[in-house]
């Protein structure tokens, strides 16, 4: 008599599970556990920022939008991560990655809705990854906007055992005759303000490695520059995000175009938002070059030109305005906390 059917519902000879090949469902689930009042956290008008299901829903008019158009962007953190995993301090990135994203939607003259997150590793170690989505909902605080999903993959043989990445995507609106920059009304003469950065945010950290390793300082050194704070304290210091004190000047009108300055540093970013036939001429004597990058400038050997190409030197978002509104516009942001001086001018080229 021939046997039954195999039961599929038993152990199987020298079975295998996803565990054995170095995933563990279990701790993925727990990290979402860990991360759902985080989440909730994050909740504003127009989305509950509730975690579990396949997809995110947000209502533009709970949100207070008349004539809406949706913007969207996407960014990662860069090489400051390996800094993060060589040294432990998790902690700042979350917020460096929601920077990244909402300070380019604020230079599209939009506020920042929503935002999601994916993250990739070798191997899932929880505490880690929720002290990085705890810097996320940070950074969403910050920024107004409701963490609202994300994807975590436990990926062996794609990366070494924790090392990891991150990508940020968000979600912002405007209203259509809100729209920056507002090419047709810049005028040479107008004005450029510059806003101050928190350090070399999240840009230009592979050739920051290649300085600290010239020279020859460990990350829990005294930093040269920073009184009182080790060289990984002070080079992790997380991106600032600009969108509350941003904004409010946006809605009222002052802002003719506005640039967040990432890579390609003050060289590069100022022409996307400046029209046709115009250019930024920088006073560079207008403020100081702050010490991190004069001790990168001094150990690297880097040039003057190749700072300002690949650093922010200071400079994290550089907004245009009108001759008679700089005053308004710098007592708006000093009120709000920043950093702020005129730092140029727009010319014909």
């Amino acid at each position: 008599m021939s046997q039954g059917p195999t039961d599929t519902t038993g152990s199987r000879p020298n079975g295998l599970t996803y565990a054995d090949a170095g995933v563990d469902i279990d701790a993925g689930e727990m990290l979402v556990e860990a991360i759902k009042p985080l989440a909730k956290s994050t909740r504003r008008p127009g989305a509950d920022a509730a975690l579990g299901g396949f997809g995110a829903l947000f209502d533009l008019k709970a949100a207070g939008f008349r004539d809406p158009l949706i913007v969207t962007t996407t960014d990662g953190v860069g090489t400051k991560l390996k800094i993060a995993i060589e040294t432990g301090r998790h902690d700042g990135v979350g917020i460096d990655l929601v920077a990244m994203c909402v300070n380019d939607l604020l230079a599209q003259g939009a506020e920042p809705l929503m935002f999601l997150d994916y993250f990739a590793t070798g191997k899932l170690e929880i505490d880690a990854a929720r002290r990085v989505v705890a810097g996320i909902a940070e950074g969403c605080r910050q920024a107004g906007c409701a963490l609202v999903g994300g994807e975590t993959a436990e990926m062996p043989g794609m990366y070494q055992g924790g090392d990891y990445d991150l990508a940020g995507f968000s979600v912002g609106a405007v209203e259509r005759d809100a729209v920056l920059p507002r090419l047709d009304r810049q005028n040479p003469g107008d004005v450029i303000i510059g806003v101050g950065s928190s350090g070399p945010h999240s840009n230009g950290y592979s050739l920051i490695r290649k300085i600290v390793e010239r020279s020859g300082l460990g990350w829990d050194a005294d930093a040269p520059f920073a009184k009182d704070r080790s060289l990984a304290q002070a080079l992790m210091e997380p991106t600032r995000i600009y969108v509350k004190s941003v904004l409010p000047l946006i809605h009222q009108g002052l802002v003719k175009g506005a640039a967040h300055i990432t890579g390609g540093g003050l060289i590069e970013n100022p022409g996307r938002c400046i029209a046709e036939g115009l250019e930024a001429r920088f006073d560079w004597n207008a403020w100081p070059l702050p010490h991190v990058f004069e001790w990168l400038g001094e150990v690297g050997g880097v040039s003057d030109h190749e700072l300002r190409r690949t650093f922010n030197c200071g400079v994290g978002f550089i907004l245009v305005v009108a001759p008679e509104d700089v005053e308004a516009a710098l007592e708006g942001l000093l009120a709000a906390g920043e950093t702020a001086f005129v730092c140029g001018q727009l010319a014909r080229i």
